[in-house]
């Protein structure tokens, strides 16, 4: 099954003095309802981050569900966002779903910048966990 919304919000931040890349969308302009945000570090990950498994692209969702690795795919076509995830990472994102489709309403300057940090984001860390389709 799919799970669909529309995304009134879309952002993509890079803090290097902080070393962390995020971007997602949400369901309101606020930022609220329904949200997926992607992050990863901006340096090489270290000894620590490799031995928890966390050395990889993290996704957060609304309830703070969080998943390393998880996203098997993602696309920016017509207008939307359809991300694929890995079904193991379901409970731990709190979905029940592993094909999210976003309508994307929000400015497309935001929506630009996005997938502009979206694409560093998923080719972070280790090769493994890079998703198969990156279409941004």
């Amino acid at each position: 099954m799919t799970y669909r919304f529309t995304a009134r919000a879309a952002t993509g931040d890079e803090e290097f003095d902080e070393d962390y890349r995020q971007a997602g969308v949400a369901e309101f302009e606020d930022g609220s309802g329904f949200i997926l945000l992607f992050m990863s570090g901006i340096e090489e990950a270290d000894e620590q981050d490799v031995d928890l498994a966390q050395d990889t692209h993290c996704l957060v969702t609304a309830n703070q569900g969080t998943a390393y690795g998880c996203v098997r795919e993602v696309a920016v076509r017509d207008g939307r966002l359809r991300v694929v995830l890995d079904p193991a990472a379901l409970d731990d994102l709190g979905l029940e779903d592993p094909v999210i489709e976003a309508v994307l309403d929000a400015p497309e300057t935001d929506v630009n910048r996005m997938c502009d940090v979206l694409r560093r984001i998923l080719t972070y860390g280790r090769a493994d966990a890079r998703p198969a389709l990156v279409d941004l």
